[in-house]
């Protein structure tokens, strides 16, 4: 919820695994719901299942939102 008042954000980095943070589709509605310019997608890799898909984030990411890949791995 506090990630929907943020405004004027040019580059994010957003964690996605489980059980720690978000999923890929949490993830992907709320970088949605503030829009920065950029947005990479870390820190994907879980552990007992929790791994996350950055394509499938990238996918689901609001129209206007350059999902850039690092290559953390």
């Amino acid at each position: 919820p506090e990630m929907r008042a943020l405004e004027n954000i040019d580059l994010a980095f957003v964690c996605m695994n489980l059980p720690f943070t978000m999923d890929a589709d949490a993830a992907a509605a709320a970088v949605s719901e503030f829009k920065p310019s950029f947005v990479y997608p870390y820190h994907y890799r879980g552990r007992d299942g929790g791994t996350q898909d950055p394509a499938e984030f990238a996918r689901k990411v609001a129209s206007g939102v350059e999902v850039k890949m690092g290559d953390w791995y």
